[in-house]
């Protein structure tokens, strides 16, 4: 069976997910909304700014008085602060404004104070000005009736900042996804528990459960199955009556312990199984009881490799974000790799002087070299790599948030 190529397998989760019913939607307070996914367009009820104002401290003007301005200086008619309504000007005279201050009927320009010289309540003018210059103009920023954020965009701080200068308060959101989280096989003992023969602790589900919380998901713990068929099949059972996606560590290959793979295929459906990527080639789709099953790798860095390349962009797009692709920074490498492999490889790298540096070992096995590392740099198949040589580099604050 040959290998299926990340891109491939990532079309086919992109296309299983525009498959699933849209998610459903609440209103929420503004103050509550960061990392929330917007379900409808937020459209700007008014100009913002909603009027001319000034963008400095200084004094504004009518260009036409400059000439007066300049040769004996300009009556300080009023003064404008932020917050209040001013007079219109008075011809042939300035006004003392603030910043974000509105511009007075009758000015079309600012001055900045530092050009300024002030004596007896007249400001004396050193230089020309054009119309427009320090102001900044209604609208500037968002004009009634335009869109201020698309459907599917993942609110950060400064979207929440926009959408209340628009004066909203509240917006709909698609609520959270609800993900069951489910460790397989014998070996795997949760961490205050002591360790028997041939045993290990169980890292992948917290390595999991945190990237889902940091994503919003609703994480629902379904604990460690031993390795049993027919444990696994009641289990993926009722699970998939009670959420929306069943995420896997393990058991996925084609040994005889390997239960959860035998169930897919036995109760369920397979829909992707064996990709070209490094590390995580185990990596799969399936079905049961018509709710999608993400089974992860069971080795520590491979589970993190498919979840952050594949499983995310996933569960995105279920929520209806509309860019899943991960950030790829151009960044050279400070390090050789003069074996190409037949798959692409995602390796632990760190930026060091503004290169790429490797983090020890890459096997598959090794979580330390993830913590150790800024992010993955993507090698592809059949390439070798010189020092100096650009790579993909994708950071890990990207691939989580």
């Amino acid at each position: 069976m040959s290998l299926m190529p990340v891109s491939e397998a990532l079309r086919k989760l992109l296309h299983s997910a525009a498959g699933e019913p849209p998610r459903p939607c609440e209103t929420v307070e503004l103050a509550a909304a960061l990392g929330r996914v917007l379900a409808d367009p937020v459209i700007a009820s008014a100009d913002v700014p909603p009027w001319d104002n000034s963008a400095m401290d200084g004094y504004a003007l009518h260009t036409r008085d400059l000439p007066r301005a300049i040769d004996s200086g300009l009556p300080i008619s009023q003064r404008i602060t932020a917050g209040m309504a001013p007079e219109p000007l008075q011809p042939g005279t300035c006004a003392r404004i603030f910043t974000g201050a509105p511009l007075p009927a009758g000015a079309d320009c600012v001055e900045m104070q530092e050009n300024i010289r002030e004596e007896d309540g007249t400001a004396r003018f050193a230089q020309a000005l054009r119309p427009g210059q320090n102001v900044r103009p209604r609208g500037q920023d968002l004009t009634a009736g335009s869109v201020v954020l698309g459907a599917g965009h993942v609110l950060r701080p400064q979207d929440l900042g926009l959408i209340a200068s628009v004066g909203m308060a509240r917006v709909k959101v698609c609520r959270p996804l609800r993900v069951a989280v489910l460790s397989t096989g014998n070996e795997l003992v949760e961490p205050d528990q002591p360790l028997g023969p041939g045993q290990i602790y169980n890292s992948n589900r917290f390595t999991i459960r945190a990237a889902l919380q940091r994503l919003g998901q609703d994480v629902i713990d379904a604990g460690i199955l031993p390795d049993d068929a027919q444990q696994t099949r009641e289990c993926l059972e009722q699970l998939a009556s009670d959420v929306d996606v069943i995420i896997t560590s393990g058991g996925v290959s084609v040994g005889e312990a390997d239960y959860l793979g035998q169930v897919l295929r036995d109760e369920g459906q397979v829909d992707l199984w064996k990709l070209a990527i490094k590390p995580g080639k185990p990596f799969t789709l399936g079905q049961i009881a018509d709710k999608p099953v993400l089974g992860l790798p069971g080795n520590p860095a491979a589970s993190l490799v498919t979840f952050v390349l594949l499983v995310k962009p996933y569960l995105l797009s279920r929520m209806g974000v509309k860019r899943t692709t991960p950030l790829a920074l151009p960044i050279a490498a400070d390090f050789t790799w003069d074996k190409p492999g037949g798959r692409d490889e995602y390796a632990r790298v760190r930026v060091g002087e503004g290169r790429l540096q490797l983090c020890g070992s890459q096997s598959s096995g090794m979580l330390s070299t993830a913590s150790q590392a800024d992010g993955l740099a993507l090698i592809p198949a059949g390439s070798i790599v010189e020092a100096g040589q650009l790579l993909d580099f994708y950071p890990f604050e990207g691939l989580f948030d």
